[in-house]
């Protein structure tokens, strides 16, 4: 079985450092980034299963990296993550969420339910 590979952007380096160190855990390939020019700037196209990436962040916000990296690669599955509840409410019912309902990921997140959501994500395919 082949390894899931997951980019994250998150400008938080708490965030990224935990999300990476359970997912590696759980036996997935993880890149994680603070800054998001600089995970695009080293995005291979047709390598990552799924990315993560916060909305709120300096130099590049998560949708205009999710605009980029959907011109480079339209086979990932790209979720957001906010912290935001009202970010969350608002984007889940707004242009996103016509797409997927759950193309959001509400920070916190409890370790157990970010792993069900990503294998539930990758079940899909």
């Amino acid at each position: 079985m082949k390894t899931k590979k997951i980019l994250i952007v998150d400008d938080e380096p708490d965030i990224t450092l935990a999300f990476n160190m359970l997912l590696r855990r759980e036996g997935f390939e993880v890149d994680a980034f603070n800054d998001p020019v600089l995970a695009l700037s080293k995005f291979t196209p047709n390598y990552y299963d799924i990315a993560l990436l916060d909305i709120k962040m300096p130099k590049m916000d998560g949708f205009s990296l999710y605009g980029e990296i959907s011109k480079r690669d339209n086979s990932i599955r790209i979720y957001f993550l906010t912290a935001s509840e009202e970010y969350y409410e608002t984007f889940r019912d707004e242009e996103f969420a016509k797409i997927d309902k759950d193309l959001f990921i509400q920070k916190p997140i409890a370790n157990k339910e970010l792993v069900k959501r990503i294998n539930q994500i990758l079940d899909k395919n």
